[in-house]
């Protein structure tokens, strides 16, 4: 899938592919202009993914070849037993969970999974979790603080299910309930947002000692695109949204609301994803060792002085 700013790159590699196609095909010596296209799409790359507007990077994190949560797990771990249910009314397909090894030691993955196609989408509701889904994730959280197990999210959502029966089930509780559990748990929470970290739902799993985000993900309170409806009664604005929600790993960390951006390969995480999975398990590995290295009411302590101290209040 190429999205419109990626256009003009593809129309060299297209030159690119005919030049090679020539050479193989004749006698002609076309090296040099092989080696001069190949440095201009190089430099063009470079120019194009450093200068992403931020809808631009909005449209990255969404890109349909993007590594999902569950090809991150099987990417991080060697091993990975996938735990179902909330032990209460059912199991949410939107969010998945278990326990999994990273550099021998085990951890617990949680994570909400999209969908590849449209019948696996409809199977994961878009990645939209309802209350059990969340419900499910606390009850994961508990169980690898019961056995002493580093907890690892992996935020990917347009948001929670917004239909009545999550509403009737309690979506708003099940989110509150998450915020305040997670500030609590005695071992280290490590959040990483993948793709999109959306609203509560995304928050539904985001407190964690550390929280850390992909160059091309974006966290915001809202989408561009509800945001815009919302604003103006159209989804047209959704560009403007997206500069003014100021929603990129660049703008989060700038005002403190993150820790820290995991760089991914040039073109995204879906261009190389054995590259991106090399990245994130170093980052976490190093991440892991410097937060097992807390005392437990340390690190429950500098998670909710980090969480209180966002935000500006004016008298």
């Amino acid at each position: 899938m190429l999205l419109d700013f990626e256009q003009p790159i593809a129309a060299l590699e297209g030159k690119l592919a005919e030049m090679k196609k020539l050479a193989s095909e004749s006698q002609v010596d076309v090296s040099v202009a092989v080696l001069a296209l190949e440095e201009k799409i190089k430099s063009l790359k470079k120019e194009t993914y450093a200068n992403l507007t931020r809808w631009q990077r909005v449209q990255l994190s969404r890109h349909t070849e993007r590594p999902y949560t569950l090809d991150y797990i099987k990417g991080l771990s060697s091993s990975f037993v996938e735990l179902h249910g909330d032990r209460n009314v059912k199991d949410d397909k939107a969010m998945v969970g278990g326990f999994g090894e990273i550099a021998g030691q085990t951890v617990m993955f949680i994570g909400q999974q999209k969908g590849r196609n449209t019948k696996e989408r409809q199977f994961r509701n878009f990645g939209m979790a309802n209350p059990e889904g969340y419900r499910k994730a606390l009850r994961l959280m508990k169980l690898a603080e019961k056995f002493n197990k580093p907890i690892i999210t992996l935020i990917d959502t347009p948001g929670a299910f917004p239909g009545l029966e999550a509403e009737e089930r309690g979506q708003g509780e099940a989110i509150a309930r998450n915020l305040k559990e997670m500030f609590m748990l005695k071992v280290p929470v490590i959040c990483i947002i993948i793709g999109e970290g959306a609203s509560g739902g995304a928050l539904g799993i985001g407190i964690g000692d550390r929280v850390f985000m992909l160059e091309n993900s974006w966290y915001s309170v809202i989408s561009p695109e509800n945001c815009s409806t919302i604003l103006w009664r159209s989804w047209d604005y959704k560009e403007q949204s997206a500069e003014a929600l100021k929603l990129t790993a660049t703008d989060m960390l700038g005002n403190k609301l993150v820790d820290g951006i995991i760089k991914e390969p040039l073109g995204g995480a879906h261009v190389n994803p054995e590259k991106m999975m090399v990245t994130l398990k170093k980052k976490l590995v190093e991440t892991l060792e410097e937060l097992q290295a807390l005392d437990p009411e340390e690190r429950i302590m500098q998670r909710i002085e980090k969480f209180s101290a966002m935000g500006v209040v004016e008298e």
